[in-house]
């Protein structure tokens, strides 16, 4: 019988979408070490500087930090070491051609845990942003703050 969790654990890349323009996205299992799901599950894990690399054929996450657990023994995880991604293999030669074709990248966009209890990671073909999109999109998103703002002020009037 499983228990039910009572908080939702999702643990975003808040930096993917200033840096990147995201294509496609496609959720993936994620291989774990048991102390490195029990960070995950107090929320303990850091994606802002990973991105996911191909080795021997095999997609992996590199650069995604997971504290170690505060009650692991000597058996506890290295916090930034390569994490294999399950994926079948018609979507791992789909996104090997693109990245190795188009020149885009494969990065985490969002870590989560599904109903099943299982780490789950969304990941995205992405594209980089020059500078000026990126200044493109904090005005988009500066615009659509101060227009929340107006929208509440003009409730309470």
């Amino acid at each position: 019988m499983k228990q039910e969790q009572n908080h939702i654990i999702e643990i975003k890349n808040k930096k993917a979408e200033y840096q990147y323009f995201l294509l496609s996205q496609l959720v993936a299992g994620i291989v774990l070490t048991g102390t490195e799901i029990k960070s995950i599950r107090e929320g303990k894990a850091n994606l802002n500087d990973a991105y996911c690399t191909f080795i021997n054929n095999e997609l992996y996450v590199t650069n995604m930090h997971i504290t170690e657990y505060t009650f692991g023994t000597y058996s506890n995880h290295n916090p930034k070491r390569n994490r294999k991604l399950l994926l079948n293999k018609r979507e791992l030669r789909k996104y090997k051609a693109q990245v190795d074709e188009k020149g885009l990248t494969i990065i985490p966009v969002m870590l989560f845990i599904n109903e099943n209890g299982l780490a789950k990671l969304t990941i995205a073909m992405a594209k980089g942003k020059k500078l000026y999109d990126k200044r493109e999109s904090l005005k988009e998103k500066e615009y659509q703050r101060s227009k929340k703002e107006k929208s509440t002020y003009d409730e309470y009037q």
